[in-house]
């Protein structure tokens, strides 16, 4: 393991209010050394060290073990959390309360020098789109490794209208309409070179920016952190499955800017859930009910899609009470109802009433984790695979199809019984002795566009757990994937 870098930043505040402690870095050692302050000392006061990419108590709550800690008992002093074992990158220090997740000062970023290479975390990517006679810039000084050394950037191949900076920035004004070819290399200070071959799919001058829409709804599993090397595995899923529009579940921590900044995308994050995405976000909406929601631009004013993506209350679960303890259909509801899930999907789709309304100007999104399958799927045919229970009004797909959305995977594959799709789960088939229930938990609903092909999709055969920890699938559930066709969107004033 390298020695420690001096560059040191406190972490953002999240806006949340902090204790007057400190926390800083002693510099110079091949251990982290901190130097710390407190008015609230206690014996188990504690600092845990975190991977900056995500996994740390952002919000103060735990999302994830800590990679290293070590007690800080006094209200002043100096502690030595041996960082052995831990890979060149960069990381975040946490001074906590009382062996919980309390901030007792803000974080700090340390970065740990090594002898890593210049690297990227993918071979191949594709952009956004670009269009004759218009300006273009794409960021992908994210996709190289954060073990690597400082880089710089330059065009090793493409054509003559495309620029690259020393940051990574890609940048120019297309001049014809054929997909551009481009080779970037990352030059190492230590002298290592790294390439990566980009495609920028180009359109034609006048035509419509983005005529089919790819969106991805993937609950990452605590962000992805029970897998190992997972901020790699997830950004070459994403360079492979090529999505404009990503919602996701399970973002505490900072996953979801995490993998913005990576992708060099534009995101929201809120607690309950993330959506990243390629284009410009131009309108935030109220959380509510587990949801979150923007309004995205896909051509400026004139082509638009609203995407709300939600991770609804998770217990009681439904198969559980209908596999395990032989509960009625009535009984059932009602604990959906308990779960909150019944709850919250009336009040989101109530809430969404007026965008539903204009979704033939500006189409509708609603993605996520539902943590409840679907009436679509608990037909006669497919009773079988779900313990023998059929015809049950799931009121987290019901009041969304009444509402007027389609559920798009079902809209293309409608046979549950040679198709079921099963989301959840991959990785967890047994349920202390009894065979886990396996259901479609995850959706894409949609207003206003027209579905064009739609996956259940996960990488590789992964390992069940508790053997799960090298997969290359880095989450508990797979994710559903919808390509779209855009219809003429209105302009801005419509809305």
């Amino acid at each position: 393991m390298g020695a420690l870098l001096s560059t040191v930043r406190a972490a953002p505040a999240n806006n949340l209010q902090r204790a007057d402690g400190s926390l800083s870095l002693v510099d110079g050692e091949t251990k982290f050394t901190f130097d710390y302050a407190t008015s609230a000392a206690d014996s188990k006061n504690w600092i845990g060290i975190y991977h900056a990419s995500g996994g740390g108590p952002e919000d103060e709550v735990m999302v994830s073990p800590s990679l290293k800690w070590g007690y800080a008992p006094e209200s002043k002093g100096r502690v030595t959390v041996d960082a052995s074992g831990l890979d060149a990158g960069k990381y975040k220090a946490f001074f906590l309360e009382k062996d919980g997740y309390k901030w007792l000062a803000n974080p700090i970023e340390i970065t740990i020098a090594g002898t890593s290479k210049a690297s990227f975390l993918t071979d191949t990517y594709t952009t956004h789109n670009a269009r004759k006679g218009d300006k273009f810039e794409a960021k992908l000084g994210g996709l190289l490794s954060p073990e690597s050394v400082e880089s710089k950037f330059a065009k090793a191949s493409g054509p003559g209208w495309v620029k690259v900076s020393d940051t990574g920035v890609v940048s120019g004004t297309p001049d014809g309409d054929k997909a551009a070819e481009v080779t970037i290399e990352a030059s190492g200070s230590d002298g290592s070179k790294a390439k990566l071959q980009i495609t920028i799919p180009v359109r034609k001058a006048g035509s419509p920016l983005v005529e089919e829409l790819s969106v991805l709804s993937y609950n990452l599993w605590h962000g992805g952190t029970q897998v190992n090397d997972y901020h790699r595995k997830q950004i070459r899923y994403f360079a492979s499955t090529n999505p404009d529009i990503i919602t996701l579940q399970e973002v505490s921590g900072g996953h979801a800017v995490r993998l913005a900044e990576a992708l060099g995308w534009n995101v929201y994050q809120s607690d309950a859930a993330g959506i990243i995405t390629r284009y410009p976000i131009a309108e935030v909406y109220d959380d509510f009910s587990r949801s979150s929601s923007v309004r995205v631009l896909l051509d400026g004013e004139k082509s638009q899609v609203i995407v709300r993506t939600a991770h609804l209350g998770y217990d009681p679960y439904g198969p559980y009470d209908f596999c395990f303890d032989h509960m009625t259909v009535d009984q059932v509801l009602k604990r959906e109802a308990q779960s909150g899930r019944t709850p919250q999907i009336l009040d989101i789709v109530s809430k969404i009433k007026s965008q539903l309304a204009n979704s033939d100007k500006v189409p509708v999104i609603l993605s996520g984790d539902f943590n409840a399958p679907s009436h679509l799927d608990y037909t006669e045919a497919a009773s079988g695979l779900h313990c023998g229970v059929k015809d049950v009004p799931w009121p987290t797909s019901v009041e969304p199809t009444n509402a007027g959305l389609v559920d798009s995977y079902r809209e293309i594959h409608k046979d549950p019984a040679a198709d079921p799709a099963i989301t959840w789960s991959p990785i967890f088939l047994d349920n202390n002795g009894r065979p886990e229930p396996l259901d479609r938990i995850d959706f894409i609903y949609h207003k206003g566009l027209k579905t064009l092909k739609s996956f259940i999709e996960v990488v590789g055969k992964p390992k069940p757990q508790p053997n799960h920890a090298d997969n290359e699938w880095t989450s508990d559930h797979k994710s559903v994937k919808t390509i779209f066709r855009v219809p003429s969107g209105p302009r801005g004033d419509e809305i």
